[in-house]
């Protein structure tokens, strides 16, 4: 469920996109009925519209991510603000500058952030977040700690670089499968691998 509730927004956006492409004049009526009045020049065209859809259904299901929490009285990681802001920041401007190239560079933004926070945290605040995220399960030394957290920082440099590469070389279409299929897909054979490398390590009352 857990996995679901934070999938959520991307598995929306990918909903929303290709339902708006395959019905473009249902998607063009509603998106200048709903959010014309948003955008500059408030027409949006059949070509921009599915983008405009999803974009928005995203900033919303975010923002209903962090209400839910909120009304639950449970902790909002600093990951999913970092999301909520990225998202509204970039997705806002693909709304009104009727631009799908700034919701293509929103997964880089929020990659390298994220890199930066993974190393800044670890070399200044001596905070490593994947220890953090993961020690109770595994009972490593330091250098190992160290290590993944490391192996976390490159992986998002890398993963935000082939976005870019993915985004302004294939099709928008394109894009959108590799960001849904392609980018969860390598982040989940990296969690493996990584877990795989961790298992020596695991606590016995967690085995």
């Amino acid at each position: 469920m857990k996995l679901l509730f934070d999938y959520f927004p991307l598995i929306l956006f990918f909903a929303v996109f290709k339902l708006a492409g395959a019905n473009a004049d249902l998607a063009v009526t509603f998106a200048n009925h709903y959010l014309g009045s948003f955008v500059s020049g408030g027409v949006i065209s059949a070509t921009q519209a599915p983008v405009t859809l999803a974009t928005g259904a995203t900033i919303i299901a975010t923002f209903a991510q962090i209400g839910y929490l909120l009304a639950r009285r449970k902790k909002v990681d600093g990951m999913l603000w970092l999301i909520l802001v990225i998202v509204t920041v970039f997705g806002g401007a693909t709304i009104y500058f009727n631009n799908p190239t700034f919701i293509k560079w929103k997964p880089t933004v929020f990659y390298w952030a994220a890199a930066f926070g993974f190393l800044f945290s670890n070399l200044v605040f001596k905070k490593n977040f994947t220890r953090a995220l993961i020690d109770k399960f595994f009972l490593a030394p330091n250098e190992v700690w160290n290590r993944l957290n490391l192996a976390w920082v490159v992986f998002f440099v890398f993963l935000g670089a082939l976005n870019l590469y993915v985004a302004f070389t294939y099709t928008f279409d394109q894009w959108v499968n590799f960001k849904v299929f392609g980018a969860t897909g390598l982040t989940f054979a990296f969690v493996m691998g990584q877990s795989v490398f961790l298992m020596k390590y695991m606590k016995d009352d967690a085995a």
